[in-house]
């Protein structure tokens, strides 16, 4: 993308399951992929790392949404009991219906879609990617916890990146068992130095570079030829 041109940015009502999440939709000129972003483990659509890893993928090209998987009230009762971050059905039950809505959605509907999850939201990316195949393109998961996807894992369909940091022991090894029940073109990236949240200097930088290109090799030009 040229530095000249901006990205526009709105503020947008998802629809899912019943429910209106607040979402920020970042559109880069004539974009035709969407990174759609699913957060978990108590973080929300206002996470500076994802908010960082999107700034990037915009620059890149691509077109990013940022929603909250909770509502307001539920994200307060989890800021209380910590147990709906781990709710992986209701995660994933809100992402696959946000997928549904953006596919119907004037200014989303014709790109061609990829999922990006952080912790337990990569659970919920890998279960949208194997119950909508025709939708999700790809998939990238940074630190996440793709073993709580179960026997979703070896449905996913969509090319799949799992980053971890090296010095992230006990996620590299849950990373590993997961990608060894995956069927599809999957890689696992293990980021030399990095702890799990990527907070070391570069690290996240270097994470935003291989979901970037992840997401322009496997993403199409549009999801409508």
């Amino acid at each position: 993308m040229s530095p000249h041109q901006t990205v526009e940015h709105s503020e947008t009502g998802v629809q899912s399951a019943g429910v209106t999440l607040p979402g920020d939709l970042a559109m880069p000129p004539q974009a035709q992929k969407l990174v759609v972003f699913a957060h978990g483990s108590g973080s929300s659509r206002l996470s500076p790392r994802n908010r960082f890893v999107a700034e990037r993928l915009n620059e890149s090209g691509l077109a990013t949404l940022l929603f909250d998987l909770l509502t307001s009230e539920e994200n307060a009762l989890d800021e209380q009991t910590r147990e709906l971050r781990f709710n992986i059905p209701l995660l994933a039950e809100r992402l696959t219906g946000a997928v549904d809505w953006l596919a119907q959605y004037y200014p989303t509907e014709e790109l061609a879609y990829g999922l990006f999850g952080a912790s337990t939201g990569a659970a919920a990316a890998l279960i949208t990617a194997a119950e909508r195949p025709a939708l999700i393109q790809a998939v990238v998961s940074r630190g996440g916890r793709p073993d709580l996807a179960a026997d979703a894992l070896p449905k996913v369909q969509a090319p799949t990146l799992l980053i971890v940091g090296g010095e992230d022991a006990p996620v590299i090894e849950m990373n590993r068992d997961a990608a060894g029940r995956m069927q599809c073109v999957h890689t696992l990236e293990i980021v030399p130095g990095a702890t799990h949240l990527f907070e070391e200097p570069g690290k996240l930088e270097e994470c935003a570079r291989l979901a970037a290109d992840w997401f322009q090799e496997h993403l199409a030009e549009g999801r409508r030829l």
